[in-house]
């Protein structure tokens, strides 16, 4: 018997109860309501949770709310060997926290994830691009076009923001205000919502767009959506990202290049002219302060690229 369409408002766990431990359901439920997480971010909960799940099941012929601290570390052992410590300290998280909400609940008497220790992980230097490149990069488009003008507000709006790309694209019309020169980020990474200084420059290709394309590219049509496509629609994600590949080539710019790149420009920029990093922290709606403390190693291997380049004795 097919199962009736999902409520309004009814959370993403719920459309596949049927094929993972129950109290898998009621922990992502518990998150959606009281963290008010996206449903991408609870899908890869779901996923990493029921991952472990069905292997115990197969391989001891427990559930997850019956694992033991050995379980998993041979779940560890046998299926992350080959996979990158984030990906494995993702998983890890997921098992915390769910083990955390059913010691919580008096669902189990002890927490098996206690004594297990995160996978050490290399520290990665974000990849950025100099002013020069961002300069090159926000003069490509066309501005005598449509789509060149819209392009270019984007462009200027993400470097001047360091908006993630899907916020960039679901800003709708009225989160901007231009007399304000804010940006206001509705349901940002964790369902958080922050205000963002737009900045002149972008406020004025903003603007100009407004008044210009973006009228042109409704044609009659109705949108809440600031950044529309000739269909009248918002922009997909994957749309903007391959709008950005092809103006980087246009800049000369030969690096692989994504839209967030931009955003680890914004972030890499501001430091470098002395930024406090908590306002960098709280611009990039990070949660942690040491997500954005990777800006400082950055800067620092960028003044060391300087000095040598340019010391007489570098």
């Amino acid at each position: 018997m097919p199962r009736p369409p999902r409520a309004a408002g009814e959370p993403p766990s719920l459309q596949s109860r049927r094929d993972i431990d129950g109290s898998i359901a009621e922990f992502l439920d518990v998150l959606w309501l009281e963290d008010g997480l996206s449903k991408n971010t609870l899908g890869a909960y779901r996923n990493d949770l029921a991952g472990f799940d069905v292997w115990l099941k197969e391989r001891e012929g427990r559930r997850i709310s019956e694992a033991r601290t050995g379980d998993i570390e041979a779940w560890f052992a046998a299926v992350h060997g080959d996979t990158r410590p984030t990906t494995a300290n993702r998983r890890l998280s997921a098992l915390r926290r769910y083990f955390q909400w059913a010691l919580r609940e008096r669902r189990i008497g002890h927490d098996p994830c206690l004594s297990v220790r995160s996978a050490r992980q290399p520290l990665r230097m974000p990849k950025t691009l100099s002013e020069a490149q961002v300069d090159a990069l926000l003069r490509a488009p066309r501005v005598e076009t449509e789509l060149g003008l819209r392009d270019k507000a984007m462009l200027e709006t993400l470097y001047a923001t360091g908006l993630r790309v899907s916020e960039l694209v679901n800003l709708a019309a009225l989160d901007v205000s231009l007399n304000e020169g804010v940006v206001r980020v509705v349901g940002g990474k964790g369902g958080k919502d922050r205000l963002v200084p737009l900045g002149a420059e972008a406020a004025h290709w903003i603007d100009r767009y407004v008044k210009q394309a973006r009228p042109l590219l409704l044609a009659g049509r109705l949108s809440d959506a600031l950044f529309v496509t000739v269909r009248g629609e918002g922009m997909h994600r994957q749309t903007f990202w391959l709008m950005v590949g092809r103006y980087a080539k246009e800049a000369d710019i030969h690096a692989p290049i994504s839209p967030h790149v931009l955003r680890h420009a914004f972030a890499t920029h501001l430091v470098n002219h002395g930024a406090d990093l908590r306002v960098v922290q709280m611009l990039l709606g990070h949660a942690d302060i040491s997500t954005t403390q990777i800006y400082t190693h950055v800067a620092r291997e960028r003044l060391k690229t300087l000095h040598a380049r340019h010391h007489p004795r570098g």
